[in-house]
């Protein structure tokens, strides 16, 4: 179903009743939730949480299908009249190119090539799910329209703190039709294991790997030996990939005989470097246990996890076997190495961007921090003299007191005066103005005291991160 198949009745009276108001007045009951879902997938509703409410709208793009009974984006109406004002007969044709929702999201789209061109990528920070539809749509906008530069692809990505990011990759999609495996430049594959490579010889002659039958097990190596003479002959490195230790058996003593730590490993696997990067290519039956002779005859290499969802697995198949495209595993690898070179660089540049925002960050934080300190010291100065005043006041009604009462014991009057004595050089030190106060002097601020001021970084640098809400 495309975003501009027609509503249904219910789809179509639920967006009726949010485009008069009247959306809200009732509880929705969990089918008009499932209603305004599937209209906000085709942009006719826009969908925002906030603080545990939810509050629906319709677009301009629900607008314009409320007003004329279909999609702006349905190109079975991709010409329609529009009467003018002016007369019954003044009458344009509008095509779909020219509508406004299709020429914004052409604009938008050109930016988006232009900035991908000049940054490689460009990140959203935060959106939510309506901005995120949007932005696919636009992404679509600009390959159906042939925005894109030829060779390249456009791929976007929901990050693990919920930002967008859409970069430009070399390449065609890996499940494009242009990307067949046995369109490769072919690989040698030997017919016989003679003078192997080390790292296949290694294998060949390791029991506890590539546990198959014999013929599948001679197959592999084969395989592995095709692989490993072609990429040295391009100038790439092949090694041994060690079996991690957590799939061997420990050693042990039984009734006096020592045995040795075993594994028993049905696939086998060997490492390319290329450049800088290794990858790990694994070979090994599909479906061991299966039933099946011809099933179970088949082989599968696998490349490992891409970080940018390239293909990552062949087999053997009815239209061709892995001695024809051991050259789309080389290439891919190739292709791999060239992408993670460029990944590379990004994040260097993305590291060096984010320790100059953090240092820029730092210094506003270490200002406000001196500024808070300052500001105490001020309120300690302001405490000092408003208690002085107090007991200055209290000081000078004493003094009164003393001077009214002249006739009273001599020996009171004199413990009296004596205590107004320290009194006064009590409030003299106390009072922060007896003499002019210095500016002081801030100290080192703590971590705890500038993360308050940092706007999500941390105090202990650019690359700590401290949560979901980390920049």
């Amino acid at each position: 179903m495309h975003r501009w198949s027609p509503l249904n009745e219910r789809q179509l009276a639920l967006l009726s009743r949010l485009a008069s108001d009247k959306g809200s007045e009732e509880p929705w009951d969990p089918g008009e939730w499932r209603t305004a879902y599937a209209l906000r997938d085709r942009g006719l509703v826009a969908i925002k949480r906030s603080e545990g409410e939810v509050d629906a709208k319709v677009t301009e793009t629900g607008a314009f299908y409320i007003q004329h009974g279909h999609h702006p984006d349905d190109p079975a109406h991709g010409e329609k009249k529009i009467t003018k004002g002016r007369g019954v007969g003044g009458t344009r044709s509008m095509s779909y190119a020219d509508r406004p929702v299709a020429l914004a999201r052409r604009t938008k789209a050109k930016e988006l090539i232009e900035r991908l061109l000049t940054d490689r990528r460009v990140t959203i920070t935060e959106p939510d799910d309506t901005t995120v539809t949007e932005w696919r749509r636009v992404i679509d906008y600009a390959k159906r329209h042939d925005l894109v530069p030829e060779g390249k692809r456009i791929e976007s990505l929901r990050m693990w703190n919920r930002d967008l990011q859409i970069s430009l990759v070399e390449g065609p999609h890996p499940n494009s039709l242009r990307q067949r495996p046995d369109e490769a430049p072919p690989v040698h594959v030997p017919t016989q294991l003679r003078s192997p490579h080390p790292v296949v010889a290694a294998l060949r002659d390791d029991d506890g790997r590539l546990v198959m039958p014999a013929p599948l097990r001679r197959r592999s190596l084969l395989l592995l030996q095709g692989l490993a003479a072609e990429a040295v002959r391009r100038g790439h490195k092949v090694k041994e990939h060690e079996v991690p230790s957590r799939h061997r058996s420990r050693a042990y003593t039984y009734n006096g005989r020592h045995h040795p730590s075993s594994y028993s490993r049905r696939e086998g696997e060997l490492d390319l470097v290329v450049d800088v990067f290794t990858y790990t290519v694994t070979i090994q039956q599909e479906s061991p246990q299966s039933t099946d002779p011809e099933r179970s005859k088949s082989l599968v290499i696998e490349l490992g996890y891409s970080r940018s969802s390239r293909q990552s697995c062949w087999a053997d198949r009815k239209r061709w076997a892995l001695e024809n495209i051991l050259g789309a595993v080389l290439r891919e690898v190739e292709t791999r190495a060239v992408e993670d070179a460029q990944r590379k660089v990004d994040e260097e540049r993305a590291k060096a961007e984010r320790k100059v925002r953090w240092q820029a960050a730092m210094e506003n934080a270490k200002e406000l921090a001196a500024q808070e300190q300052y500001a105490e010291v001020l309120r300690a100065q302001a405490r000092q003299w408003q208690e002085a005043a107090g007991l200055s006041a209290y000081c000078d009604a004493l003094e009164r007191r003393l001077d009214e009462t002249p006739g009273e014991d001599e020996a009171a009057m004199a413990s009296a005066q004596r205590w107004l004595t320290w009194a006064r050089r009590y409030v003299q030190r106390l009072d922060p103005l007896t003499r002019l106060p210095a500016m002081p002097t801030a100290r080192e601020p703590k971590p705890e005291e500038l993360a308050p001021h940092l706007n999500g970084w941390s105090p202990h640098g650019p690359e700590a991160h401290r949560g979901w809400g980390a920049r």
